[in-house]
């Protein structure tokens, strides 16, 4: 079984997202640089971020998102997010309407149903949890085994929070990356267990 990270680019004071959902600048430091990350082209990071974040994109088989990101992303058409082979849908609502059978999207009710549908489809390769609410019941439930977050130098003031509504106290180890980018400081955490 592959280990399980929550994850996602983060504004200085914790937001992945202001109070309307839009990451303004959390994804500039994607197209800060003239290295392509993916085969697109239209992600282009500095080497340093290159180097940091694609051998940890190519070795998720799966990501984990709740409704409200698939419905604002309008389910990526039906392409899970950066190449990756599956996404599983925290919701408690049907697939939509129309939403062709084929895509590898697996909607499921709850965060441990999830986990357990993610983990059977990622076999050895990592399950990503994306960060806030739904990351952060996971976390809550025990099941994240790393924090990876991408600190952009923006302060949002309020917004959606990194680790959405978890209000218990989790105590990570000592950061054993801390890798400087253009525009973006990436940080890797294991979870103390």
């Amino acid at each position: 079984m592959g280990k399980v990270v929550m994850y996602s680019s983060v504004s200085v004071d914790g937001f992945v997202a202001d109070e309307n959902d839009q990451p303004g600048p959390l994804f500039d430091w994607l197209s800060s640089g003239d290295v392509p990350l993916d085969e697109s082209g239209a992600l282009k990071v500095s080497q340093t971020s290159y180097d940091y974040t694609r051998p940890y994109w190519d070795q998720i088989g799966v990501t984990i998102v709740g409704r409200h990101v698939f419905d604002l992303t309008d389910g990526w058409d039906g392409n899970p997010p950066g190449g990756i082979d599956h996404a599983v849908v925290v919701t408690h609502r049907p697939e939509p309407e129309g939403w062709d059978p084929r895509a590898p999207f697996h909607f499921v009710n709850g965060v441990e149903a999830a986990m357990a549908k993610a983990q059977e489809l990622a076999g050895d390769r990592i399950v990503e949890v994306a960060a806030g609410d739904v990351g952060g019941q996971v976390l809550a439930a025990g099941l994240i085994d790393e924090v990876r977050m991408d600190v952009v130098p923006v302060v949002f003031g309020s917004g959606k929070r990194y680790f959405g509504s978890v209000h218990a106290q989790h105590l990570l180890e000592d950061p054993d990356v801390v890798t400087q980018g253009n525009r973006v400081l990436h940080l890797r955490y294991r979870v103390r267990r």
